[in-house]
């Protein structure tokens, strides 16, 4: 007879996501989550932030499209008081946009290597105990060396791992083609969550689909997904994915996509072994 492993796992805090997943994310995975822009990465990473607020974690936020300013009142438009859980201890957001130089908690460059030491030094400042971590967004990261997403993802992952993180990692996509800004993070992900939109006969629509989630039972179907003012975001019932609705024509994203791979491919020897030292040396 076979004893059943008891998985802990951390709430979303998103009103319907957990029963998608088991109840939770389980403890000490770093999970990617993508989608193009307004499809409600940022919004759901705030949920899983000031749920951890609420149940005692250590939190970290690393913001590098948003001022920490602007992610303190989109947080507050949903009830979340982060200025509070800053001044407790509780919570540090890490600003990797503005790039202040009399903030301790600011990146003034986008280095993978600063990044990691910034996250350690905070998770020293808040304390022993489970925490959790969001990167908004790890884009930012490679977007001038695209062909070392994967290995930095990794550099990452196996770093931040030992300081007993749950992690949600951000990966934007571009808005005409649905392409990752590099590949690698899905690569690494111990699941990933993928969010949607699509206008609907006239209206947008928000999606969202469990694309990976080890260990765990997930859910395979797509869900819509509803953002209210005051309240957060709420997961609603499955609906049928329409391919259409959501993609360019097969011919156009096969061009696109094979335009990128080109770039890629075509990375002039001097810059892949600039890129090659930089990783070494992290």
């Amino acid at each position: 007879m076979t004893s059943k492993i008891l998985i802990e796992r951390l709430s979303t805090g998103v009103e319907g996501f957990d029963k998608l997943v088991q109840g939770g994310i389980p403890r000490g995975f770093f999970v990617a989550v993508v989608g193009e822009p307004g499809t409600g990465k940022t919004i759901f990473s705030i949920h899983f932030i000031a749920e951890g607020i609420r149940v005692g974690d250590k939190n970290i936020y690393v913001t590098t499209e948003e001022s920490k300013e602007s992610i303190i009142k989109q947080a507050a438009m949903f009830g979340f008081d982060f200025e509070k859980a800053i001044n407790e201890r509780r919570l540090v957001i890490i600003d990797a946009l503005m790039g202040y130089r009399d903030d301790p908690w600011s990146l003034t460059e986008l280095d993978v290597e600063h990044l990691v030491n910034k996250v350690i030094e905070a998770k020293k400042y808040l304390g022993y105990g489970r925490a959790r971590l969001v990167i908004d967004s790890m884009s930012a990261f490679w977007l001038d060396k695209p062909a070392m997403a994967r290995r930095y993802s990794y550099y990452v992952k196996r770093v931040l791992y030992r300081w007993d993180f749950t992690a949600l990692l951000i990966s934007q996509y571009a808005v005409t083609t649905s392409l990752g800004f590099g590949f690698g993070i899905e690569h690494v992900a111990d699941g990933i969550i993928r969010f949607r939109k699509a206008v609907v006969r006239g209206e947008l629509k928000r999606y969202v689909i469990i694309e990976k989630m080890r260990q765990t039972e997930h859910s395979l179907r797509m869900h819509e997904i509803e953002i209210i003012n005051g309240k957060g975001m709420k997961v609603k019932a499955p609906t049928i994915y329409r391919k259409e609705d959501t993609v360019l024509p097969s011919s156009v994203a096969a061009r696109m996509l094979a335009a990128e791979l080109k770039k890629l491919l075509e990375m002039p020897s001097e810059l892949e072994e600039e890129g090659e030292r930089e990783a070494d040396s992290i």
